[in-house]
């Protein structure tokens, strides 16, 4: 998905309407002071002075977080997806904006039938009913990019069917237009956050909504999943219909099954709590250490239980990828804290973060074993996963360090499974059944098999770096030679003197273009052109009121910002 910057031709025609209707949602929920803090009336003024700052509801009570979530709720599928992504960067939201955004319901009215069949006619190629004997009209879940239908194959297989919604793509790409317009202005106005970078934030947004608009990369996902699994009897992956499936229509296996959030039931029903916490966590534990490709939104929506206390995986939208180096780094930092070794502890926390400036080591050690002190001078299986992401979240904020978004995806999924596992048995213990695994991954990293293949491919790469390093060498003196050789400054702290500047000339121009009207209907006026009102000329007169509303409306700007 290309995001393209907001010229003036798309401020003043594309994105109007739109900013209205964002805008008149800050205010309504209270963030009509982001307004002035962003400086946005300066970039797109066409329309927007109209925009009321009126509260339409009482909002006093809500916390600044809970605000942040209903008016992303409000703002619709771009935004809704956003907050998710968010509420999976600890390193960039406190964490009780991570915890509310995690409550936000993707759930919208759904689209028409007829728009339906006609989405399905294109993709597949042929009508609705050459592919399927029976289709319910009526959607069993609508979501921001798409909705479900029960259906049955030609063949007899029941199945589902999800579809994207019509012209969901159009509809993302203004709102991505715009969302990167107000976070260029947030790493400009606003102080500190040129530092969490919001703008590449929004550039990684983009390309995981562009996953999750192209349906085969889920069914990819499936199939991958079912691979991994295939010898697993504990576990069920739907089958995926290739042949029914495309960009925007996904079709897989119909699941029949129980909610495993629906303790009562299942215990009606005559299955095991207890066995189904256990094989729930084996299985993200295999995930996540064995494979580095995990399910990285098993909430209790998302995960049904079959006959025999099989555990059926639905909706692979949102997948992570953990690679050997960071799960053994995560594993070793587990042990180094479980034996108070604060010093390793902190070394390898660095490795799983990212920073513009290394942390000042000694506090971060004080940091380290004041977070051993709470959780980990007990034994592993009493750790609390909930408290360790927590308090991690804090140490990693305090130093101005980034948790890397896939590990802090494995760290939600694990606290997930967690809970759903204490639901179902109030004995559970994830610490208990991740012990092995965390083990596993520390002896085979000390395997002389593994030393010897980290040594050989070390060795492979000093030896190709040696070799590219004269032919680098040579292209740069090359370059120099011929001239060629550029140097790039990067200046900071010019933003505000270049936004007044850019200001300064905005109201030069629109004073220019306000005289111009003036002197050009006073000559028409004097000139006595017909047609003629009261025997004004009324062409020299709509001068003078447009003049009018011009002067008025930069009168008004002037005074908003406090200055003459």
């Amino acid at each position: 998905m290309v995001i393209r910057k907001i010229g003036i031709i798309g401020r003043t025609y594309r994105h109007v309407q739109r900013y209205r209707q964002i805008l008149t949602v800050l205010f309504k929920y209270g963030f009509g002071d982001l307004v002035d803090v962003l400086k946005i009336e300066q970039y797109i003024e066409i329309g927007l002075q109209m925009v009321s700052r009126k509260r339409r509801e009482k909002i006093e009570k809500l916390s600044r977080a809970e605000r942040v979530r209903m008016a992303l709720e409000d703002l619709g599928p771009t935004f809704i997806k956003m907050g998710q992504i968010l509420s999976t960067r600890p390193d960039l939201l406190p964490v009780e904006f991570i915890q509310e955004l995690g409550k936000l319901q993707d759930s919208v009215p759904p689209f028409a039938f007829d728009h339906v069949q006609r989405i399905i006619k294109t993709e597949l190629g042929t009508p609705l009913e050459k592919i399927f004997t029976d289709f319910q009209q009526t959607p069993e879940a609508s979501a921001s990019l798409g909705q479900v239908h029960r259906a049955r194959l030609i063949d007899g297989e029941e199945v589902v069917v999800k579809v994207q919604r019509p012209r969901i793509r159009k509809t993302i790409e203004v709102d991505m237009e715009i969302m990167l317009h107000l976070t260029t202005l947030m790493e400009r106005h606003v102080e500190g956050w040129d530092l969490h970078r919001p703008t590449k934030v929004v550039e990684e947004f983009a390309r995981t909504l562009e996953k999750e608009l192209d349906y085969t990369i889920e069914a990819s996902h499936m199939e991958t999943f079912a691979r991994h699994f295939a010898n697993e009897h504990t576990v069920y992956i739907p089958k995926v219909y290739r042949e029914a499936t495309t960009e925007r229509v996904l079709t897989m296996e119909k699941i029949v099954g129980i909610k495993v959030s629906k303790t009562d039931l299942l215990e009606k029903e005559g299955f095991d709590k207890k066995e189904i916490a256990a094989r729930g966590a084996d299985l993200i534990m295999k995930q996540i250490f064995v494979h580095g490709f995990f399910h990285a939104d098993p909430h209790p929506g998302n995960i049904f239980i079959l006959p025999n206390n099989v555990i059926c995986y639905l909706d692979f939208g949102m997948m992570g990828r953990i690679g050997r180096q960071t799960r053994e780094n995560f594993a070793h930092m587990v042990m180094s804290v479980v034996r108070q070794d604060d010093s390793r502890a902190a070394n390898i926390l660095l490795k799983l973060t990212t920073w513009d400036e290394e942390p000042e080591r000694a506090q971060l050690e004080r940091d380290v074993a004041e977070f051993m002190d709470q959780h980990f001078n007990r034994p592993l299986k009493e750790l609390a996963l909930g408290k360790l992401l927590h308090q991690l979240l804090d140490i990693a904020s305090k130093h101005r360090m980034r948790l890397e978004p896939d590990l802090f995806l494995m760290i939600k999924a694990l606290s997930t499974v967690e809970a759903i596992g204490k639901n179902l048995d109030p004995d559970f213990d994830i610490a208990n059944r991740a012990e092995p695994f965390v083990r596993r991954i520390r002896k085979d990293r000390l395997h002389p098999g593994r030393i010897a293949e980290d040594i050989i491919e070390s060795g492979a790469e000093v030896i190709q770096l040696l070799q590219e390093v004269p032919g680098e060498m040579r292209k740069i003196l090359t370059q120099a030679r011929q001239g060629r050789v550029k140097i790039e400054f990067e200046h900071h702290g010019l933003e505000p003197m270049l936004s007044a500047h850019d200001r300064i000339s905005n109201r030069i121009a629109f004073a220019i273009v306000l005289a111009s009207l003036v002197i050009g209907s006073s000559l028409i006026i004097l000139s006595d052109i017909p047609p003629k009102w009261h025997e004004i000329p009324v062409i020299g007169l709509l001068g003078f009121v447009i003049a009018g509303i011009m002067a008025f409306w930069l009168l008004v700007s002037i005074l908003r910002r406090g200055r003459m």
